[in-house]
């Protein structure tokens, strides 16, 4: 085991203390499949002990000035600055990513503790005269309970301080769940809480192989009252089911497939600037990748020369190699998935465009790929690619290009690039996605609204709004 991983519990983290496990599992380094560490591997029982604390925390820790939940944040924001460089290790060690995405994520996810800590003394209300008269209305705004949180392996630390902080700003417990194939950072982040102040109880963190076993009975108990995950649209449908059941507030962040459309007015150093960014970032694994590029007829052999040209000049490897650019895939079972997707899309009539680096090494790489002439038949065209490959068509008529941007269940993330402003915009407004990069290849941003339209979730993260989902509306009818 490194020195970075040498010193991190193997046990749960429950009710303030790290409890051990009779059964763990491996967590591997996808750049060499090496294993890396061993964690404990939770069950019904670790879970419905997790569910205990954070019931039992509850109702003190919702009880507290808001300064002092606030206090708590900003704490962890500094303690995890501080231990950036350690921290961007883990990730890149367990993800793959390169260590200077990893950094990035640390300083990412550290803003979401800062800004939810500035939100939590924001709280607003409202009293007024009832317009009928004979009452005053006063509004007040709660803690909604304890919190089930569900988080992906692509980005281990944001995925988590952006469902965390908001929790503990509004005032509620957590039971965490981090992906099987990323608990270390998730680890790393309940150490970071413990030396913030966060009192026992009031955050659990299970790790587990075995998400329906863990799962089931947390959301079927009627302690719990809130439901956060970030995950596939697939998962998403099933936990909204059992959500049901409890009548759950619910935050889903889901799969999405995101149109990359570069107008006939663009500008094609920003347009490839913008999807190399929005395409490659984590070897094309986050939930906002450009999956689908539309590009005017009139710039397509230009813009795809210059953005085969700058994929080609990313070194492929080793995420801890300081000058990786694109790292690994999460594991086998992606190489086989995205590999598939492209021999059918080729097979379909696709002309196939490979460039980088020579990836005939251990652990799971890809070479980027560029695909064009795409059909939009093809399960490439229709799938949320979750790698580092580019599939391309052409357009001649923007409403053709919308038609095709829009024709998909998916409404995550989209982006456009123009420099007529009115039709760029236009455009932009006409996407049904929740989010839409203008001219830009990056959207996440802490202080916005992030979340999907249509099979791609329910709710918000980040913003004001992604405080609301933590908290419900308490209204008093006051008579004179």
């Amino acid at each position: 085991m490194t020195s970075t991983l040498s010193d991190l519990p193997v046990a749960q983290f429950v009710g303030g203390h790290w409890v051990d496990s009779t059964t763990t599992m491996p967590v591997r380094n996808p750049a060499t499949g090496a294993q890396i560490a061993t964690v404990a591997d939770g069950d019904e029982t670790t879970a419905l002990a997790a569910l205990d604390a954070a019931a039992a925390a509850q109702e003190s820790w919702a009880a507290t000035d808001p300064r002092h939940r606030s206090d708590i944040l900003l704490r962890a924001f500094h303690l995890l600055h501080a231990e950036a460089d350690r921290i961007a290790r883990t990730i890149t060690l367990e993800m793959g990513k390169p260590l200077a995405e990893a950094r990035g994520e640390v300083v990412y996810g550290a803003d979401f503790l800062r800004w939810f800590a500035e939100e939590t003394t924001r709280g607003s209300g409202a009293y007024f005269p009832a317009p009928s008269g004979g009452r005053r209305i006063a509004v007040r705004k709660q803690p909604v309970g304890p919190v089930f949180a569900i988080t992906p392996w692509n980005f281990p630390l944001a995925m988590v301080t952006r469902k965390v902080a908001p929790a503990l700003a509004a005032g509620c417990t957590v039971v965490l769940k981090p992906a099987p194939q990323t608990p270390l950072t998730a680890i790393e982040f309940m150490r970071i809480l413990v030396e913030a102040g966060v009192p026992s109880g009031v955050v659990n963190c299970v790790t587990t192989s075995r998400a329906p076993l863990v799962s089931a009975p947390i959301l079927a108990d009627r302690r719990l009252r809130k439901l956060t995950f970030t995950g596939s649209t697939a998962v998403g449908r099933t936990l909204l089911a059992q959500a049901a059941q409890g009548v759950l507030r619910v935050s889903m962040e889901l799969g999405g497939n995101a149109p990359f459309v570069i107008l006939e007015s663009a500008d094609l150093n920003k347009a490839v600037d913008g999807a190399v960014f929005a395409k490659l970032r984590n070897a094309g694994q986050t939930c906002v990748a450009a999956d689908r590029f539309l590009v005017h007829e009139s710039l397509a052999t230009d813009f795809t020369e210059r953005f085969l040209t700058a994929v080609s000049a990313l070194p492929v490897g080793d995420g801890l190699d300081e000058s990786t650019r694109i790292g690994p895939v999460i594991d086998g079972a992606a190489v086989h998935r995205i590999t598939a997707l492209i021999d059918e899309a080729v097979s379909q009539g696709a002309h196939l465009h490979t460039v980088g680096t020579d990836t005939d090494r251990p652990g799971h790489f890809l070479q980027p790929a560029v695909l064009t002439d795409v059909d939009p038949r093809t399960r490439l065209w229709n799938s949320e690619v979750f790698g580092p490959v580019t599939a391309i068509r052409t357009f001649t008529d923007p409403a053709e290009a919308l038609h095709l941007a829009n024709d998909t269940d998916a409404g995550l993330a989209g982006y456009v690039f123009g420099e007529n402003l009115n039709d760029t915009l236009e455009f932009a407004e006409s996407l049904q996605t929740g989010m839409v990069g203008v001219n830009t290849g990056a959207i996440s941003d802490p202080a916005a609204p992030f979340g999907g339209m249509k099979s791609s979730g329910l709710g918000r993260e980040g913003g004001s709004t992604g405080l609301e989902e933590y908290q419900e509306l308490q209204y008093l009818a006051i008579a004179r």
